[in-house]
């Protein structure tokens, strides 16, 4: 077997297996725990809906398995806040000194920009050297605590190994 790495958008809520298995009018398997603490997860990201309540396709997860595999979006890591920032969300870190800063990515993919389309003069040269129009690539941006949209926003270190990054609404 190989091994693969997941990240995904869930919604879920604490449920016994008990609770679990009573929702889904089934009866508890007799070597099967009903006080086994866990937790409701619907996919939101993939999966038909398996439930009439539910859009996605749910399930149920023990506890432990649950905490090691998902983190709450106000307390995701960096390759969690990452992946977010991929799905086009806007994310920011809970330690950060200025208020309302927060990271997004500059557009969904590479697209060719004409020579009009650069404020950059150089930028603008390279793309009428080009014939016209330059190819741009994806960048991460910030909004600054004062405003401003600073391109090109780097990570460090600290919020590399941070766990505080969350989702902005």
């Amino acid at each position: 077997m190989q091994t693969y790495f997941g990240t995904k958008q869930i919604l879920a809520r604490e449920m016994s297996r008990q609770e679990y298995n009573d929702y889904r009018g089934w009866t508890l398997p007799a070597d099967e725990d009903g006080t086994d603490e866990g937790y409701l997860v619907e996919y939101v990201d993939g999966g038909d809906s398996n439930h009439p309540d539910h859009s996605g396709y749910i399930s149920w997860s023990p506890k432990a398995v649950f905490y090691t595999a998902y983190q709450s979006s106000g307390g995701m890591n960096f390759g969690h806040a990452l992946e977010a920032i991929r799905q086009g969300y806007k994310v920011s870190r809970a330690g950060w000194n200025g208020k309302g800063m927060w990271i997004a990515i500059s557009c969904d993919g590479s697209r060719m920009v004409s020579t009009e389309g650069f404020w950059s003069t150089h930028a603008a040269d390279h793309a009428r050297r080009q014939g016209g129009e330059a190819e741009v690539l994806p960048t991460m941006l910030m909004k600054t605590a004062t405003g401003e949209i600073l391109l090109g926003w780097l990570a460090s270190q600290s919020d590399m190994f941070a766990r505080d990054w969350g989702i902005v609404q």
